[in-house]
């Protein structure tokens, strides 16, 4: 399963956006407002839960700085990546697509595509407005 959001516009130069994501902490700020939990357990790791849905341990997997974040479930139950890849277009502007891919049957993708499509949304959206 693959599913990626439009593309968000930062104000903020490629270097900052991408350090802003490296730093777990601020996932906080990109989160819905449905969050029940999110606790950073280590510097490349953190843990969220929105109501009504199981905790999710992500974990920095890959980046290849300014360009890409890579965070993955720490979990193999459900293995998905998140991935940021950031472009820049000016000095200080940079845009943001995010994508997630998942390895799940049938059924579980057909339970999971719209609240993930929701939530990478949200991501998305709320990066436009650090």
């Amino acid at each position: 399963m693959f599913i990626e959001t439009p593309k968000a516009q930062v104000s903020k130069s490629k270097e900052d956006t991408f350090n802003f994501l490296n730093e777990l902490s601020n996932f906080k700020q990109l989160m819905p407002e449905n969050i029940s939990k999110f606790e950073v357990l280590s510097e490349n790791r953190f843990l969220f839960a929105l109501k009504g849905m199981p905790e999710i341990v992500l974990e920095k997997k890959e980046q290849t700085p300014f360009n890409k974040l890579i965070l993955g479930a720490a979990s193999e139950k459900l293995p998905f990546t998140l991935t940021a890849d950031i472009i820049e277009l000016e000095d200080d502007k940079s845009e943001v697509v995010l994508s997630f891919s998942g390895d799940f049957n049938a059924m579980m993708a057909m339970m999971i595509k719209t609240p993930i499509t929701n939530f990478i949304n949200t991501l998305s959206t709320n990066l436009e407005k650090i």
